[in-house]
């Protein structure tokens, strides 16, 4: 008789494949100069899906991808995004933000504001171009807004895992390019949480935010009492409570996520076991994401369309960045160079980019083409930073040592 294939298989065959094809293309081919292994997880995920595999090869595509395999691994996937973007949140530093707000303030809002305008722009001329870039349930204006924050977006914590390649990290322009990104990180959401908006829920949207507000002074009271040991454990009750409630007033359970970290304090965990935590998630469970993500690319409008659409949005997010740091140069009397390199390195897209398109992709602000459009924009900006700011740094070692 037969062995007839089981989903438990076919699931360990998906989960085999995904965490093999990127590992040996990123060991083999050295790509971690350009492009490291996070990238190439995300790239591999890109063609594993039904836009290159799929079309190519349907029948082990359908045969491997099941829909419950798909919907295991979205589970997966779900639970290590959230995890990523928990973790993202308590990261923030805004103490320090705070002791250099002045600067902080007029830098962050720059690299903010410039490219979410280039973006809103590059958005209207898509629109213009063909409407097939725009989801079901979108506004006209929520589509544009965001479209214009998702190329204002920076990856926090692809960021942090860049400059600790390149050495720069713990050194003053590290510490003061973690400070901008993190201010702008809490845009990014707040404006993702008025794009969400939805007015036959505004009634569960305001229980939500109260109830985050009452409860969460309630939760950071008990997280000072409790021992070192429990902050973790308790913290991942937090997490799924705010998670859970988030998606249920509407706002997705990615917002829920990034307000549960948000409200915590870095300080209660130790640094080393938040790093290592960070490093073991993207190890471990978050190459899922990637193929979840890269499952959800379509090409239909054709795949020049959506390579032209990816580089109208890279060009609005660099030189949105570069016009940006150029002008906080000239207003803060940066050294010449200065704000190339951190123009450069704000630039960064990758996951949060990825995760900000999913949450519109989710909500039918845009369609999966636009969402291929942007997943393409966020790797190649992404590939470019090391490579173009290595060269920049050697030349201008000074500059890496000056705090303000």
């Amino acid at each position: 008789m037969p062995h007839v294939i089981t989903t438990t298989e076919l699931f360990l065959l998906a989960m085999f494949i995904v965490f093999t094809v990127p590992y040996l293309v990123w060991r083999l081919g050295r790509t971690d100069y350009f492009a490291p292994l996070v990238v190439v997880q995300i790239f591999a995920g890109v063609l594993l899906g039904p836009g290159i595999m799929g079309h190519y090869f349907p029948d082990y595509y359908e045969f491997i991808f099941t829909p419950p395999v798909i919907q295991s691994l979205n589970g997966i996937a779900w639970w290590a995004v959230s995890l990523f973007v928990f973790v993202a949140g308590i990261e923030l530093d805004l103490k320090k933000a705070w002791q250099h707000r002045g600067e902080t303030m007029t830098t962050a809002g720059l690299a903010l504001g410039t490219p979410l305008i280039m973006g809103s722009i590059a958005a209207v001329i898509l629109l213009s171009w063909n409407a097939g870039w725009m989801g079901p349930n979108a506004q006209t204006w929520q589509f544009i807004l965001g479209i214009g924050m998702a190329s204002a977006v920076t990856a926090l914590p692809i960021l942090i895992l860049l400059m600790e390649k390149m050495d720069i990290l713990r050194q003053p322009l590290g510490q003061r390019i973690l400070r901008y990104a993190s201010m702008d990180d809490i845009a990014i959401w707040g404006v993702l949480a008025l794009i969400l908006l939805d007015w036959e829920r505004i009634e569960r949207q305001a229980i939500f935010l109260a109830g985050y507000v009452v409860i969460g002074f309630l939760f950071r009271k008990l997280m000072w009492r409790i021992k070192d040991m429990d902050r973790w454990y308790v913290g991942f009750i937090w997490l799924i409570l705010v998670a859970f409630a988030a998606d249920w007033a509407g706002l997705h359970y990615m917002v829920g996520a990034f307000l549960a970290g948000a409200i915590m304090d870095s300080e209660w965990f130790n640094q080393k076991q938040m790093d290592a935590f960070r490093h073991h998630v993207l190890l471990a469970i978050m190459p899922v994401f990637f193929l979840s993500t890269g499952l959800r690319t379509d090409w239909t409008l054709g795949g020049l369309t959506v390579l032209i659409a990816a580089a109208l949005l890279l060009f609005a997010q660099i030189s949105g960045k570069l016009i940006a740091m150029h002008i906080a140069s000239r207003a803060l009397k940066w050294e010449p160079g200065e704000a190339s390199i951190v123009g450069w390195l704000l630039q960064t897209k990758a996951l949060i980019e990825i995760i900000f398109a999913n949450v519109l992709l989710d909500k039918g602000i845009i369609t999966s083409e636009m969402f291929t459009a942007l997943l393409l924009m966020a790797l190649a900006s992404t590939m470019l930073t090391v490579p173009v700011v290595t060269p920049k740094l050697k030349r201008m070692k000074e500059i890496i040592f000056r705090s303000t």
